[in-house]
């Protein structure tokens, strides 16, 4: 998820493929941002989205750019301050409180972008209701990831789904409880299985 937008969008950790979105944009993805950016929402972003976003979106032109510089900002950091983009309230600490806090008001959905650290947070504290997915036909190999260690293991519905001209699967997700188990195969374990997970328990305590 790391630096979709260009080469020098987010080169941290020696980042090489910045701009990787490009290529696979089509007016299908447009329309979709155009949907769910078209409605009344409230930002929740990590230190760095916020700094790449009041970099560029204040100085931008068009229905997006307007959406985004109207809505609220509410940026986690300990270390941003005076903040410049219009509407733009820091949480300095206690953000799983605070997001909690503001899920519960009254007001327009909340949406974050980017802020890979900040997700990290919510999804260790089940504070995410809702995913809208963009996967692209790519591996990048390194850079930040959306599910890193600490993800909280949670089941989702799947509300709706497209695919654009370019391969891009866009899907939306709604939290869904706990994650089920099962056996694919119900039956008796032969003898080699039973051996096999005793095997397995084994090492798993040799390490």
């Amino acid at each position: 998820m790391q630096a979709p937008g260009g080469p020098d969008e987010d080169p941290t950790g020696g980042f090489r493929y910045g701009g990787w979105v490009a290529p696979h944009w089509d007016d299908s993805l447009g329309q979709v941002m155009d949907e769910q950016m078209g409605r009344p929402f409230d930002l929740l972003l990590g230190r760095r989205t916020y700094e790449i976003f009041a970099s560029y979106w204040p100085y931008a032109e068009g229905p997006l750019a307007d959406s985004l510089n109207a809505a609220k900002k509410y940026v986690a950091s300990r270390t941003l301050e005076n903040p410049s983009w219009n509407e733009t309230v820091v949480i300095p600490k206690d953000v799983p409180k605070r997001v909690k806090d503001l899920k519960e008001k009254d007001g327009p959905e909340i949406q974050v972008h980017g802020s890979g650290n900040l997700i990290q947070t919510l999804l260790k504290n089940d504070l995410v209701d809702e995913f809208r997915l963009k996967i692209f036909p790519l591996t990048l190999g390194k850079g930040k990831r959306l599910f890193a260690d600490g993800t909280m293991p949670a089941s989702f519905s799947l509300l709706k789904s497209q695919t654009s001209t370019t391969g891009v699967i866009v899907a939306t997700y709604e939290r869904a409880g706990g994650v089920r188990t099962e056996s694919i195969d119900p039956g008796k374990p032969s003898e080699a299985e039973v051996q096999r997970r005793k095997k397995w328990t084994r090492e798993e305590k040799n390490q």
